[in-house]
């Protein structure tokens, strides 16, 4: 999410903490009060049901379409409609082509090197996931509070396939202050079992062996494989594009949610 908006929704906690009442637990013995009358009770059940009855579109309504209209123009207002200069910039490059399809959480990004297919992805849960600072534990310098929205990982998977060449070379990542750290890799004789994005798919990778954790590997075996990727394009730059766009994507999608929540709820 946005930095300026995580930050209000830090503030907003923080107001809600403090305005929300000391609950105390209730005494052993009930009150006389509490042990009403048949009669009172049913006419009490009336009441509600009566007035619950006139409220037929729901007397909550009115006020949540205005707090979603006062959140989508706050986000509106301060949002920029022309293409952020990293994304003109990551175009220009012509190496990668991004493949994002609106209302879907999941990005690719995908190229050829000679005669093989490369194809990232990675989604924006992790945006949305990603833990916020809690209440009194921020730094003193609240200055750097938006540098360190930018740090949090994100989970990174890879498939590169050959045409002249049976199977996938599958590479789990987490993608985190400009640079790559691989997990494992793996390799699957089946590329369509590699590569599919289907629950069927990942079941049946599942019961297959993956490889050894890559920082378990000879280290002169490691580094060669990182140069093998960087080659690739799976670089720093790369690694700086992935969670701005990631912000940027998850951004869209909260205003496109919004807009949708509240025609609905007007409907």
């Amino acid at each position: 999410m946005s930095a300026i908006r995580a930050l209000r929704q830090l503030t907003a906690m923080s107001s809600r903490t403090l305005a929300r009442p000391v609950l105390r637990s209730a005494p052993l013995r009930m009150s006389r009060t509490a042990w009403a009358s048949p009669r009172m009770t049913t006419v009490a059940s009336r009441a509600f049901s009566v007035s619950s009855a006139r409220f037929s579109e729901g007397s909550s309504d009115v006020l949540l379409s205005q707090k979603l209209a006062e959140e989508l123009k706050y986000e509106k207002d301060g949002a920029n409609e022309a293409e952020p200069e990293f994304l003109t910039t990551f175009k220009q490059q012509d190496l990668w082509k991004i493949e994002d399809v609106t209302g879907n959480d999941e990005l690719t990004l995908s190229r050829k090197f000679g005669n093989e297919h490369i194809r990232v992805m990675f989604s924006i849960a992790d945006v949305q996931s990603a833990e916020e600072p809690e209440f009194g534990s921020e730094d003193e310098d609240s200055s750097e509070a938006p540098d360190s929205i930018h740090s949090y990982p994100i989970r990174v998977s890879l498939s590169i396939t050959k045409e002249n060449a049976k199977g996938s070379i599958n590479v789990d990542t987490m993608c985190q202050d400009g640079a790559f750290i691989v997990d494992n890799i793996s390799y699957y004789p089946d590329a369509q079992l590699g590569t599919e994005l289907t629950a069927e798919a990942d079941w049946r990778r599942r019961g297959l062996y993956i490889g050894p954790q890559f920082e378990t590997l000879d280290v002169s075996v490691q580094e060669e494989f990182e140069k093998f990727l960087q080659e690739r394009g799976i670089n720093e730059n790369l690694a700086m594009f992935i969670p701005e766009y990631s912000e940027f994507k998850e951004q869209k999608e909260y205003v496109r949610w919004l807009e949708n929540i509240k025609t609905f709820v007007d409907a």
